[in-house]
């Protein structure tokens, strides 16, 4: 996908992709000229406003249905992504036909306006890949109208006893005796406020700043750990510690309000009610395990760690003795992804303090979030990362020609590209020299966009190549490949046998691979003698 909030149907024609009418209107062009011109701007907001309308200039703008009706007809869905619609369609079915407030017909409105939202192609960028999120919340309000007679046995007991059992005493009980104002305001403001805003504000962080395609991650993650977390709290309903505190150990039933628990003196201190009717009217009062509150922070957590790790600068020195602002000669800088995990333990810390979820709850949570995240984290993005994604660029960065170190074979010049001449992902490709192989090779500019080795390293262009010993193999044209790649081939193919690279090949054996040949002037018209090397080196790899 070319764009971050993009829907996971895209085809493409020899006409051009359908799917994306990107929008590169010359205005945007011309306001990304004068933010790039603009000096008198902070750095900090010129790469703000530049990113920003970068990312902007993806977005699409028809409203053509027969186009959206053309993609779905030519669309071919993967085993995946039919077992993901069919039980997205599934549990949303099921929430409609218990669903009593609307009542029918009128409920019908809800599936017909979002089947206008995804023929709407301005629309469905957005609402296709939300999908998952609109199903949970849609499951979320039609729990309520179960049958108390249908649902299981409500536990009260269980939680309580497991964390004394495991932590050795009841941590949320310890931390609900420290109350006082202060600290239900410092409490209130994650758990009341935060929570509810952050998704957007990650999401949109990612759209700007992230590869493209990191929002439908997101919000697919976000979606199912939401979804699955519901579907826990029914299927195994416990009490939380307000319950406890106000019902001691009686049995629960379906008749019970909830409560909102320490919030209700957020409710006193302002003068309110809004916190006391949401909770006492929540659809599940008993849906303590798993804590979706701890699920969400950890997603988001990791979402940013993943895809946004970078150091701020405290103190800056000048690289010297004697020259330097602070004695130790050196820039103090502090890893920005332990905010995004101080966040997490904040709000960790604020569900039990406003006696709503136990230590377990958090934990389970957590783990939710976690194995959601890894389980819809795609290769694409695994990709991009590890091959150095641009934080810098004020324009969407191109994805490496080189192969992932974990996965060899996932270099864009052995996709099949598509019929337009473009492959998955929107790279112009070229076809191979050999006129009985049909396959497409994607080359990104390697003569301007640097690649990184697994090292951390970079290599400018694809001009220069240096491997172990210092030798550099440059200018590799069409007259020169041959001669690259006898002087380099050789040692490089045995370092690959000898096992070193089996499970992790070289980078710069990849590099190395994917240049030579590689006609560095760029115009459109690529020696393809990297193709069969490549092939010799992966197999080479393979077989060691």
């Amino acid at each position: 996908m070319d764009g971050g909030v993009h829907s996971d149907l895209s085809i493409a024609s020899p006409a051009g992709p359908m799917w994306r009418m990107v929008v590169e209107s010359p205005r945007i062009t011309r306001l990304q000229g004068r933010i790039a011109s603009a000096s008198r701007l902070p750095h900090a907001l010129r790469y703000l406003l530049s990113r920003t309308l970068s990312a902007a200039s993806r977005l699409e703008t028809s409203i053509s249905i027969s186009l959206s009706l053309r993609r779905f007809r030519e669309y071919h869905f993967s085993v995946g992504e039919k077992v993901k619609y069919a039980i997205l369609g599934g549990i949303s079915l099921f929430s409609l036909f218990i669903m009593e407030v609307p009542c029918f017909p009128l409920k019908l409105s809800i599936p017909a306006l979002y089947a206008l939202a995804i023929l709407l192609p301005i629309t469905s960028q957005f609402f296709l890949p939300a999908g998952p999120i609109f199903c949970w919340l849609l499951f979320f309000y039609s729990s309520k109208f179960i049958p108390p007679d249908s649902r299981p046995h409500i536990w009260v007991s269980l939680l309580p006893t497991l964390e004394t059992i495991w932590y050795g005493a009841s941590i949320s009980d310890i931390l609900t005796r420290l109350g006082h104002p202060a600290l239900d305001i410092l409490a209130w403001i994650p758990y009341g406020v935060v929570h509810f805003v952050a998704p957007f504000v990650v999401a949109a962080c990612l759209f700007i700043f992230a590869p493209p395609g990191s929002v439908k991650v997101f919000g697919t993650s976000f979606g199912f750990m939401n979804l699955i977390g519901v579907i826990i709290q029914i299927v195994f309903p416990c009490a939380p510690p307000w319950y406890e505190l106000r019902e001691g150990l009686t049995p629960a039933n379906y008749s019970m309000k909830g409560s909102p628990a320490g919030l209700a003196r957020i409710d006193e201190l302002f003068g309110g009610h809004g916190y006391t009717l949401t909770f006492s009217n929540a659809p599940v009062p008993f849906g303590a395990f798993p804590s979706l509150h701890a699920g969400t922070a950890t997603m988001e957590a990791l979402f940013c760690s993943y895809f946004f790790p970078f150091y701020i600068t405290l103190i800056k020195g000048k690289g010297g003795k004697g020259n330097s602002r602070w004695r130790g000669g050196r820039d103090i800088r502090i890893d920005v992804r332990f905010f995004y995990w101080l966040y997490a333990g904040w709000l960790y810390w604020c569900t039990m303090y406003l006696m709503h979820h136990y230590l377990i709850d958090l934990v389970a949570g957590g783990c939710l979030a976690t194995i959601c995240f890894f389980f819809f984290l795609t290769n694409d993005m695994r990709d991009a990362m590890e091959m150095g994604w641009k934080y810098r660029s004020s324009s969407p960065a191109p994805l490496s020609a080189a192969p992932s170190p974990l996965q060899p074979g996932s270099a864009f010049g052995v996709r099949n590209a598509n019929a337009n001449g473009q492959d998955p992902v929107g790279m112009p490709s070229i076809s191979a020299s050999d006129a009985n192989r049909e396959e497409h090779f994607a080359l990104d500019s390697l003569d301007s966009a640097a690649r990184f080795d697994g090292s951390g390293d970079s290599h400018d262009s694809a001009d220069e190549l240096q491997d172990g010993d210092g030798d550099r193999c440059a200018g590799q044209r069409s007259d020169g490949a041959a001669r690259c790649e006898n002087m380099q081939m050789e040692p490089l193919l045995g370092a690959a046998r000898k096992g070193k690279g089996t499970s992790r090949p070289h980078s710069k054996l990849r590099d190395f691979a994917f240049s030579a040949g590689t006609d560095a002037t760029g115009s459109g018209n690529q020696m393809m003698e990297g193709k069969p090397l490549l092939s010799r080196v992966m197999s080479a790899s393979k077989t060691a």
